[in-house]
């Protein structure tokens, strides 16, 4: 009689740590841009902030990135270590170029782009990645992940906090740096995992599909009024804060360190929204942290004359709320999709919700200079308040 051998496949130990810092590395080029925003402000001959259209160039890119790498499957019929790897490179030195086109804001405007459309390559390949690994335990994995998305995108202006007294082009320098080891460290010790699977063909005509499934419609439009609050919110948490701070006399100006508190809170929403979903679903969790974001769009006005200690508490909990139901949602969305439309599901709600960051970020950067900047941020509550009316019925009746 033949014996039967059992094959257990063993996952190495640092396999997490180490996407997760990949992923972290990978994306701290996508705010580099934000964080240096005041310097290069002085060179411009608009007055206006540009925090709106920055940001706005690099989700044009990503949108574009993603949609023709999911339509060109790169990720499927090349090893994904290569893409990420490659983008990460491509990546790096796109945001390199950026300090070399000074104040022009043309060109500025352009390799943001250039930058947003390799963050393609990385994002979401790095998820893929991960999937390699992780058969089960891939929703935990992945409000890591997202929470190492977040960490990425506050690092500038970490980086800016710290070298304050340095020209702008070291903080650009140093997070090209940070992603090209990032691209590297995943490509030189996470090979391609044994669950890796080629997805399936990319259906553009599946958004039909996407608005046809009631529990798929409501988690997707769930997640685009959470889009509309997100990245607006990350673009102009400089501004909020510069505007209070220097209301108050004594206090400390450092803009920079507190953007990157404020936005990188959102990983241990991130983190611990993945852990507590495993008990109560990925359903409620987001919306209930997406319920807490909603209210502190509309509480801005009144904590914006609180005493700092509150208003900085206040802004730490808004930040860790706007992020951490991101990974829940693109559970959701995995999870209530048609078997055969997962790939397409996924790939198309997020192209849609990058488009609608798009148009709230050029909408609030319109009116940043009609009205003060305590009321702003105000306007994001239609966002979360839209999401919440569509996926109420979804909370009531899945436990995802």
């Amino acid at each position: 009689m033949r014996a039967v051998v059992t094959v257990t496949i063993k996952r190495p130990p640092w396999t997490l740590p180490v996407i997760v810092f990949a992923q972290f590395a990978g994306t701290s080029i996508w705010f580099s841009g934000n964080a240096v925003l005041a310097e290069l402000m002085q060179g411009w001959a608009s007055h206006s902030p540009m925090a709106g259209w920055i940001t706005a160039a690099v989700q044009l890119g990503f949108i574009t990135g993603t949609l023709i790498f999911a339509m060109l499957a790169v990720s499927d019929r090349f090893s994904p270590r290569w893409v990420f790897l490659l983008c990460a490179v491509a990546g790096a030195l796109s945001n390199l170029l950026t300090g070399l086109a000074g104040a022009d804001l043309s060109w500025w405007l352009a390799l943001r782009f250039i930058t947003g459309f390799f963050l393609a390559g990385i994002y979401p390949v790095g998820m893929k990645i991960a999937a390699g690994w992780y058969q089960k335990g891939l929703g935990n994995a992945l409000g890591f992940l997202i929470g190492a998305l977040v960490l990425g995108t506050a690092f500038p202006h970490l980086l800016k906090g710290g070298l304050s007294s340095v020209p702008w082009q070291t903080v650009i320098v140093l997070s090209s740096g940070v992603c090209l080891l990032g691209g590297l460290s995943m490509f030189l010790l996470i090979p391609d995992g044994p669950y890796l699977a080629t997805g399936a063909r990319f259906d553009p005509m599946a958004v039909i599909g996407l608005f046809r499934h009631r529990e798929l419609r409501a988690a997707a439009l769930g997640y685009f009024g959470h889009m509309w609050e997100l990245y607006t919110l990350w673009a102009f948490t400089p501004v909020f804060l510069s505007a209070y701070l220097s209301s108050v006399p004594g206090l400390s100006r450092n803009v920079s360190f507190w953007s990157f508190l404020v936005i990188g809170i959102g990983a241990v929403g991130c983190s611990a929204g993945g852990l507590i979903s495993a008990r109560v679903g990925s359903a409620r969790v987001a919306f209930f942290q997406l319920t807490v974001s909603g209210i502190c769009c509309l509480l801005s006005p009144l904590f914006f004359s609180a005493p700092p200690a509150l208003f900085l508490a206040f802004m730490l909990l808004w930040g860790m709320t706007v992020a951490g139901d991101s990974p829940q949602f693109s559970t959701i969305v995995a999870h209530t999709a048609p078997q055969e439309l997962v790939g397409s599901a996924l790939t198309l709600v997020n192209c849609i919700g990058f488009t609608i960051t798009v148009a709230s970020l050029s909408l609030m950067q319109s009116i940043s200079t009609m009205i003060a900047p305590q009321y702003l941020l105000i306007l994001l509550a239609a966002g979360p308040a839209a999401g919440l009316v569509c996926m109420k019925s979804l909370v009531k009746k899945t436990r995802h």
